[in-house]
């Protein structure tokens, strides 16, 4: 025989009960909480019972001590433990796997008798099931990396609690189904307050004339904003039927679009409306976005090619004005008659014609200059010989 349980163990019992995370399911046709035994164990591990007091011991100290505490909150029947029991597939799930047994022995016969035939069959055989198996795998996994694909749920395996034969409270995976179900205080003081409020309005014409009359106008006043609140949802969707019809479609526009939402009441508020244009000049805008991103696109590709383009023609310059600082004199010693030609050509390009109409004077005065230039290069040939002598 179990005695009665002591106000010790209801304590920790109660504790227990709103602590120790609980789940509910179906036992016997009845809706039941349970437990599991290891997080039972944790949760009074870190209760003030294992913590010591001034001059007493701590009641919990080992897992072990938890362990022989819960046998005795179980004899005393505060719970019982259960036995987890998989629910079995149905029919047609095993029809499945009886037809995919079937298939895979017919296979291993198959592959039985290939052997006989030869060695080489064997290898082709396996090889191509190799690639195979490889392509299904690259499929699939293309299929998963697809966007919008929706992803497959993670089935859980469905199970039902029966009660356990042997009733002992063992530290793991075990399940204990509650058998306590004590009240709440948070429970026990709404309904106090239910009950308080139901006696003072069945004693509402006891109450003094200033109060009835107050509660008389804050009732009005309630009913009023109730009331507004749902003239303004019809109100609304009204108004957007008329704006939807008169444009076509093309303009959509919702006044207080979160006041029937799933929102605070202040955000119920705001914003004041909402307007959105979907007609053709919309769909060309974007249209004219998406073109100019990719008119950017190119710019900036063509630009990095020409800046590319640019430092290699820097290069090639600082190349020929290397091997240009080697010949300077021979390049300083033009003639006239070279700057004189570099001269006209400026010319020429600067007026934008390549080739000019020459009179005969002008060809008389040239080849008088070229004359006089070609007697002044004898002159300066013949100075140096004379000096040397």
């Amino acid at each position: 025989e179990v005695g009665e349980p002591f106000k010790e163990e209801k304590a920790v019992a109660k504790y227990l009960r709103f602590n120790c995370p609980t789940k509910s399911t179906n036992m016997m046709g009845h809706r039941v909480d349970y437990f599991i035994a290891s997080k039972a164990v944790d949760c009074l591990l870190d209760s003030k019972w294992a913590k010591a007091k001034k001059g007493e011991e701590a009641l919990f100290t080992t897992r072990e001590s938890v362990v022989d505490y819960c046998n005795r909150l179980l004899k005393k029947q505060f719970f019982h433990r259960a036995l987890k029991v998989m629910k079995m597939k149905p029919d047609k799930d095993t029809k499945k796997e009886k037809e995919k047994g079937g298939k895979a022995e017919s296979g291993k016969e198959e592959e039985k008798r290939s052997k006989k035939e030869g060695g080489k069959d064997e290898k082709a055989k396996k090889e191509k099931e190799k690639e195979k198996k490889k392509d299904g795998e690259k499929e699939e996994c293309k299929k998963d990396e697809t966007p919008g694909t929706p992803k497959k749920k993670e089935t859980k395996r469905k199970f039902k609690l029966e009660p356990h034969e042997d009733q002992v409270f063992l530290d793991g995976n075990e399940v204990y189904v509650w058998i306590y179900d004590p009240v709440h205080f948070k429970t026990f003081a709404m309904g106090l307050v239910l009950v308080i409020a139901v006696i003072a309005a069945t004693l509402f014409p006891l109450w003094p004339a200033e109060m009835r009359v107050g509660v008389y106008y804050l009732s009005v006043g309630a009913g009023c904003f109730v009331a507004s609140i749902l003239l303004l949802a019809v109100a609304r969707c009204i108004l957007f039927l008329i704006i939807w019809l008169i444009t076509g479609g093309r303009h959509h526009f919702w006044f207080l679009p979160n006041l029937t939402a799933d929102v605070g009441f202040i955000d119920s508020f705001r914003p004041l409306y909402t307007h959105e244009y979907k007609g053709p000049k919309a769909d060309l805008k974007k249209e004219e976005k998406s073109e100019s991103k990719k008119q950017q696109k190119y710019d900036s590709e063509e630009k990095s090619d020409s800046e590319k383009k640019e430092e290699e023609d820097g290069k090639t310059e600082a190349t020929r004005n290397s091997g240009t600082d080697g010949s300077g004199g021979e390049r300083h010693s033009d003639t006239d008659s070279d700057r004189r030609e570099d001269d006209r050509s400026q010319h020429s390009s600067g007026n934008g014609n390549d080739f000019e109409m020459i009179t005969k004077e002008e060809l008389e005065q040239q080849t008088d200059e070229g004359d006089c230039e070609e007697e002044e290069e004898e002159d300066t040939e013949s100075r140096p010989s004379h000096e040397k002598s």
